[in-house]
């Protein structure tokens, strides 16, 4: 699955937790029937976060969830509009402060180890970031490309 799918999959509830995802996951393969790879769905979402289709924020409570990120277009695989009849999770939704701010600081980390080519990987997801939530990144931007 890639990461418009995952997103398009936390999209439908506004945001999942890991387990919830997983669940998710795990439902559609079996609804298509294919065999499902904890494995693998374990990477996809992994790759999805460090490539900022997805987000990680925490919540009250001490939770936390994936809400699909600012480099995604949320895409339904197929038979994922059953999921909200099948799960039982509540829908999320997170104001973009939250997720500007889990970007923010996701990014400033980031920006610290990247090599070359992940630097101008991150210079991109900060217009996308810039675009999809309000934060400015110019000075992370800065910070990639010096």
């Amino acid at each position: 699955m890639n990461g418009d799918e995952l997103a398009g999959v936390a999209d439908l509830f506004g945001a999942l937790t890991r387990r919830e995802l997983h669940d998710a996951l795990e439902e559609l393969a079996f609804k298509r029937g294919d065999d499902f790879d904890a494995d693998d769905a374990d990477e996809a979402v992994m790759d999805a976060l460090r490539d900022y289709y997805l987000v990680a924020v925490d919540r009250e409570g001490g939770d936390r969830v994936l809400a699909p990120g600012p480099v995604a277009f949320p895409e339904l695989p197929e038979h994922a509009g059953d999921l909200p009849h099948i799960l039982d999770v509540e829908r999320r939704d997170l104001d973009r402060e939250t997720l500007a701010a889990a970007v923010r600081a996701r990014l400033q980390t980031d920006a610290a180890d990247a090599d070359d080519e992940r630097a101008r990987y991150l210079v991109d997801v900060t217009y996308d970031a810039e675009a999809w939530a309000p934060v400015d990144l110019a000075d992370v931007r800065e910070s990639l490309t010096d």
